[in-house]
């Protein structure tokens, strides 16, 4: 009786394909991953295609006609526009500035803060909540705070008997006030991610060293640093494409000035989109930024690479 059933569940199966167990398990498959996949089609392949589409073209945003220009928004951006290779040189130091300071701030405090002790959960607590706070608000308190006259931080220096300066409004100034406030907001997010990296490393391996007469830095410089290159990897990347899509700190704070000292690419395409409505000019730039990204990206994976050989 059990050969009959299976015979006749095999010949409906052959009669109905979609009946069978391969077929509806393959269907619920493409049903749960749909979602991600139709989201993907709308809001990453969609946008792409439009914006490699848009960079050659002379649209202006007011208007709904488009010419076809070919390469000549690249040719503009690249050789006839000055303005450009000056917001790239602040781009650069943005996240030369960024990039090394959030590191080394994350992993300190990774290692202070990786060990249980009292008030460990507190500590991550604080440190972590800038990066979910409101970006705009975020930025808001800090311009406040960073006052030439009547500004929180001016006000403890005076206290020291020092005369801070204008942060905001000086064009030397302005930069590294920026990039301070960023790695404060933002540098919780790589602590997390060091303390989990440190978390995993096996005890055995320090506790070995220790008995062989290692010290703290020996232990620190031989097994520690070598076990955290993955995910310092990791966090080099994602904090390098962070640096270089920085909008929302850059507008709210200084608005690219100023004199442009602070005016960074992904400032400037907004500028360019929006404010003076050159959308193909805009998209051009975008694509520009994409390809530099990329550039910096691979130029550090290879270079971990090297030394991980």
């Amino acid at each position: 009786m059990a050969k009959q059933a299976y015979r006749d569940t095999m010949a409906r199966d052959h009669r109905a394909p979609w009946l069978s167990l391969k077929y509806r398990e393959t269907l619920e498959a493409w049903l749960f991953v749909s979602p991600t996949f139709v989201g993907f089609l709308i809001f990453f392949l969609g946008p792409l295609i439009a914006i490699v589409y848009y960079s050659m073209t002379e649209w202006n945003l007011l208007s709904q006609q488009s010419t076809f220009v070919g390469l000549r928004n690249f040719q503009n951006v690249l050789f006839q526009n000055p303005d450009f290779w000056h917001v790239v040189r602040n781009s650069v130091v943005f996240a030369l500035g960024l990039v090394p300071l959030n590191m080394a701030l994350a992993l300190m405090l990774a290692l202070a803060l990786s060990r249980p002790f009292r008030g460990v959960v507190f500590f991550r607590t604080i440190f972590f909540a800038p990066v979910v706070t409101s970006a705009i608000a975020w930025a808001i308190v800090w311009k406040f705070m960073l006052q030439g006259e009547g500004g929180a931080v001016n006000l403890l220096l005076g206290w020291f008997g020092i005369d801070g300066p204008n942060w905001l409004r000086e064009p030397n100034w302005a930069m590294a006030a920026v990039i301070v406030t960023r790695v404060i907001k933002m540098v919780g997010l790589n602590m997390i991610l060091y303390i989990a990296a440190l978390q995993a490393i096996p005890r055995d391996y320090e506790e070995a060293a220790t008995l062989e007469g290692a010290s703290r830095w020996q232990i620190f410089r031989m097994i520690t640093w070598p076990m955290l290159a993955p995910t310092t990897l990791v966090i080099m990347v994602l904090t390098t494409i962070g640096s270089f899509k920085v909008f929302d700190h850059i507008y709210q704070m200084t608005g690219g000035g100023p004199e442009n000292g602070t005016l960074v690419l992904a400032f400037y395409i907004y500028q360019q989109g929006f404010k003076f409505f050159n959308v193909g000019y805009a998209a051009a730039l975008a694509m520009i930024m994409f390809v530099i990204v990329m550039a910096l990206v691979l130029v550090q994976v290879m270079l971990r690479r090297r030394e991980m050989e």
